[in-house]
């Protein structure tokens, strides 16, 4: 396993190979006095978190928060077994998350809907969160974990409603979660900056990810710290690439419903216009079509495509 990475003063990244896929998920590593997680991944890459603080000289017992952005079970699915190991930390999250990590029931139907056979393998064991471990956090309230870092949480729907980001007053940044996308660092050889709305179902909604979008905008960010995978120094670039392909992604999802009967033909003829789409932006940089980047992006465009139709089908 590679080490962490450094991004800033404090601040380190773990790679969680969720997926069983290099730089596909992250967790962050606060490392001011009080010890602080952002993001769990699921439960298969809490070895690789443990790992990680290991290498870093911190044990688990040393964490004081575990921050999850939203609730979806790339982000939070790992957060119960993560504190069986992390016995003295408390998971912050969201006030219309907190139910579902107390009772994960409905997170494991959703999430058997979408991925069938493949869910234990991907997310087993979704456990718990015991109430008395879970601390909520409204729109702009802070949490204190070191002398002159005070995080900061603001409401930032769009990709789901259970959604916060974090604000790093320290590095003027915000962990984004999912809000402004995904990005791609399998393409960093290459120096090409790619970054997707993530439209998976069942909240998107492209007007209130506008709106995130705006926010992050006027607070005039240095960076922007994804779920999926890493930072970007150049957030006006990420608006900007955000904003022209929410448009791309819901006229692919228009498409979809034109061309099928059901949501299973709406969904498929959505994620082969999405692919078709992307191939040709990279085509036009140099990217050619067996590149290593198709792998993660196949795996995104099948879930965007789930979310685009089930958002239109609502919309009707």
């Amino acid at each position: 396993m590679k080490k962490p990475e450094k991004l800033a003063e404090h601040l380190y990244l773990i790679d969680d190979f969720d997926l069983s896929l290099e730089k596909r998920t992250g967790t962050y590593v606060l490392t001011e006095e009080k010890l602080t997680l952002i993001e769990t991944s699921a439960s298969p890459s809490v070895p690789y978190i443990l790992e990680g603080l290991k290498q870093l000289q911190f044990k688990p017992e040393e964490v004081e928060y575990i921050i999850v952005t939203h609730i979806h079970l790339d982000h939070a699915g790992g957060a119960g077994l993560l504190l069986t190991h992390c016995p003295n930390a408390k998971l912050v999250v969201h006030p219309k998350g907190a139910r579902h990590l107390s009772d994960p029931s409905r997170l494991i139907a959703g999430a058997r809907a979408v991925y069938g056979d493949k869910f234990d393998d991907l997310f087993n064991p979704i456990l718990p969160v015991p109430e008395d471990k879970i601390i909520i956090k409204e729109h702009e309230e802070e949490l204190a974990i070191g002398p002159g870092c005070t995080l900061k949480f603001f409401n930032s729907p769009g990709h789901a409603n259970h959604h916060f980001s974090i604000f790093h007053p320290a590095l003027n940044g915000m962990f984004t979660g999912d809000t402004a996308g995904v990005t791609y660092p399998q393409l960093a050889v290459e120096g090409i900056e790619l970054y997707l709305p993530s439209t998976s179902p069942n909240q998107f909604d492209p007007g209130k990810m506008l709106h995130s979008i705006s926010m992050y905008e006027k607070m005039d960010l240095d960076y922007i710290f994804f779920g999926h995978y890493g930072m970007s120094r150049n957030p006006k670039e990420v608006y900007r690439q955000i904003k022209e392909w929410i448009e791309v992604f819901v006229e692919a999802g228009k498409s979809g419903m034109a061309e099928g009967s059901s949501f299973e033909q709406q969904m498929h003829a959505a994620r082969d216009e999405l692919a078709s789409r992307i191939k040709g932006y990279l085509a036009e940089k140099g990217v050619p079509n067996d590149h290593p980047v198709f792998e993660i992006l196949s795996v995104d465009m099948e879930v965007c495509s789930m979310g685009l139709i089930d958002y239109l089908q609502k919309a009707k």
